[in-house]
């Protein structure tokens, strides 16, 4: 299946069910200042579940994008060096506002997983926290999936709370087996955990208040919040472990592949191509929605992705703008759903070669004044780079710490940060 058929499938299951479709909302988050970027579905509903607010439909459905380069979720540093890592993702949901409850959220995603989709009942694992009886029963009685490939795990994995206080509640996870064959039976946790299951769905349920004591008081009502990741699902729906190789990022790979004539690969050799394709992406929904590239707050986040993509495309031999030429790709998968994008095509174009040919006359100048202080190091057998030579990187060169640090790591330096600071 394709990615926008997965996506489209989704939303209409749930339509079928009497959910409301409602649109994600701008990267950027609206009066709730605890945000940098949306990062989670549920994000838009934050006041319902705090109760300060409500909706006039209590069923809701969508396919909200996620940016996690920041704060407690922050995945940048981890992006291109496996296959799985994104800055930004589609987080697919439903949700009840003191509708439905458990039974409902575990038999339709249950239904959706090996009706809709067709993933073989065999293959997939359903996880319960550990003194969540009632949603183990459910699956037991209201579901076929096999008993024995129900796994009770603890709070660490299957228990979600929102913050140090608030809403909460335990959760119910679907996994699927990655290897040959069926499930082996009496799954633990470790075994969740081993890198042979991926999870696919996360079903909330919000039935607690968490005090400041630490105590948990009952919610006068109970909701639903879900999250699957489309990106995951199109992977295994395509039969591939990464998701560079799926159809949400193949076609801006193989752009890659033309404007720098170096193929791509899975192993490490192909980290730059992926970084461009994942940094372009989140680069696209953020200048869509009225983000720009700058020094501080959510413009120096975009800025730290435009430069990384840079460097990275220094290292498959390019010296000349090419990322906004990747804008097109990116726009064509998904314009289909964030219809937004196509209409800012040519403005997010625009911008990002500005800001390409900007850093490519500081990229040049930094790098070379990089090695100068890395010689420096190897005359004198060390191996920090002072905060003073970092400093002057970035205050003479303009060269941000944060690439520094980068390739202080590649050359296995260590970055005076402190004096730095």
């Amino acid at each position: 299946m394709k990615s926008s058929e997965i996506r489209n499938a989704f939303i209409t299951f749930f339509e079928q069910k009497n959910h409301q479709f409602v649109p994600g909302v701008p990267i950027v988050p609206e009066n709730d200042p605890t945000l940098l970027f949306i990062n989670a579905g549920m994000n838009q509903f934050k006041d319902v579940f705090l109760e300060t607010g409500s909706r006039e439909y209590s069923r809701a459905v969508n396919s909200q994008v996620c940016v996690r380069v920041s704060g407690k979720h922050n995945d940048l540093e981890d992006v291109g060096k496996d296959s799985t890592h994104l800055t930004s993702f589609e987080m697919l949901g439903n949700w009840s506002f003191g509708d439905y409850y458990k039974k409902e959220a575990i038999i339709w995603a249950w239904e959706f997983l090996t009706e809709r989709l067709g993933i073989a009942k065999n293959k997939l694992v359903a996880s319960v926290f550990e003194d969540d009886d009632e949603a183990l029963e459910i699956w037991k009685t209201h579901t076929d999936i096999n008993k024995k490939t129900i796994v009770k795990c603890d709070a660490k994995d299957n228990f979600w709370e929102m913050g140090a206080t608030g809403p909460c509640g335990p959760c119910s996870e679907i996994h699927v087996y990655l290897d040959e064959g069926s499930v082996p039976e009496n799954v633990t946790q470790d075994d969740l955990n081993s890198g042979k299951f991926i999870e696919l769905w996360n079903l909330v349920f919000i039935q607690s208040n968490r005090k400041t004591d630490g105590s948990l008081e009952p919610l006068p009502n109970t909701h639903v919040d879900t999250g699957a990741g489309l990106e995951r699902l199109v992977a295994y729906m395509q039969q591939t472990s990464s998701n560079y190789e799926t159809d949400l990022f193949s076609p801006v790979i193989k752009k890659i592949e033309s404007l720098t004539n170096k193929t791509y690969s899975e192993s490490l050799e192909g980290m730059p191509h992926r970084v461009i394709a994942d940094h372009v992406r989140t680069l696209c929904f953020g200048i869509a929605d009225n983000v720009m590239p700058s020094n501080e707050g959510r413009g120096y986040v975009l800025r730290r992705l435009l430069r990384r993509a840079c460097r990275y495309a220094k290292n498959l031999g390019v010296s000349e703008p090419i990322l906004y030429k990747c804008v097109e790709d990116v726009i064509d998968v998904l314009a289909g759903h964030f219809e937004h994008l196509k209409d800012r095509q040519h403005y997010i174009e625009k911008v990002i070669k500005a800001e390409e040919e900007s850093f490519l006359k500081t990229l040049s100048a930094g790098l070379s004044m990089f090695d100068q202080v890395v010689n420096s190091l190897k005359k004198t057998n060390q191996n920090v780079i002072s905060g003073q030579a970092a400093f002057k990187l970035y205050d003479t060169y303009g060269f941000p710490i944060d690439l520094t640090a980068l390739l202080a790591q590649e050359k296995n330096l260590t970055l005076d940060l402190k004096t730095y600071n």
